[in-house]
């Protein structure tokens, strides 16, 4: 055995190849194993959407990531529990909503990748067509900036009001110039929408709440919002120290690329939304 060992040592090289070796076996270990132990806790607000999410927490954990997903039932919650560091990342809102959120809350957020675009659309209970409302019939539509807005914007589009020239999401009740059946336009949370229907003529809703709620058929608005404006993807949403988070790039990765999450989409969304990656 020392005429072994002393052979080796006159190898040129040897005993650095075998460092090497053993580093490349540790660096191997480590690829497996990298996320053994650690865990990932993610903020979204309750939908259906929840079912994609623990899908991808699911195939996570079978890679060595253990992943945390907490619902919540509003939607500011999230960005206040992301500023307090009670979660790591969050996925629940698009741009317009993150950039009105960052300017009134005061938060230093950055969106890293984004998940699905959503349609919303005007829903009835009461009426087939948008011209047997009513005069003075009642309009429900999200009571936030943003998506208040947004809702202006498809009220426009249905010919029932008319908005200043140029105005986009940010408008609001006060842009309206012109409004013939004198509709009487109501703000509520936008997660409560979905449960107006029964007490409004016409609401602003969206088909991952109405699908939860369960008060109408998410298809069958009068009229829906395009799913091409990539401006209205939900996005994960992290503080700037995690840019880079490894834990959070990679259940992004499998959210995205997992067919086990398209499926868990395809079955809660239908047409209703498209991916926006």
């Amino acid at each position: 055995m020392r005429f072994l060992a002393s052979a080796i040592d006159r190898i040129p090289g040897f005993k650095r190849a075998l460092r090497i070796g053993a580093l490349g076996v540790a660096l191997a270990v480590s690829t497996v194993s990298g996320f053994a132990g650690e865990s990932l806790t993610i903020g979204t607000a309750t939908s259906p959407q929840i079912e994609a999410l623990k899908v991808a927490a699911r195939e996570a954990k079978e890679q060595g990531l253990d992943v945390k997903i907490i619902e919540f039932t509003d939607w500011n919650t999230p960005n206040a529990a992301l500023a307090n560091k009670d979660i790591d990342v969050n996925y629940f809102q698009h741009i317009p909503f993150l950039e009105n959120a960052k300017k009134q809350g005061g938060y230093n957020f950055v969106a890293i990748a984004p998940g699905t675009i959503m349609k919303i659309g005007l829903y009835s209970k009461k009426v087939k067509r948008f011209k047997d409302l009513k005069d003075g019939a009642t309009v429900a539509i999200a009571n936030d900036p943003v998506n208040g807005g947004r809702g202006l914007l498809l009220l426009q589009r249905a010919g029932l009001i008319k908005l200043k020239p140029g105005v986009d999401f940010r408008a609001t009740t006060l842009d309206i110039t012109d409004n013939p059946k004198h509709l009487k336009i109501i703000q509520l949370e936008a997660s409560q929408l979905a449960r107006s229907l029964d007490d409004v003529d016409l609401a602003q809703g969206y088909p991952s709440f109405i699908k939860l709620a369960g008060t109408t058929d998410p298809n069958s608005a009068l009229l829906f919002d395009g799913l091409e404006n990539k401006n209205y993807a939900i996005q994960w949403v992290v503080r700037p120290e995690s840019v880079n988070d490894p834990r959070i790039r990679k259940f992004i990765a499998i959210y995205q690329h997992s067919p086990a999450v398209r499926t868990a989409l395809d079955k809660a969304f239908g047409t209703l939304y498209a991916v926006a990656w």
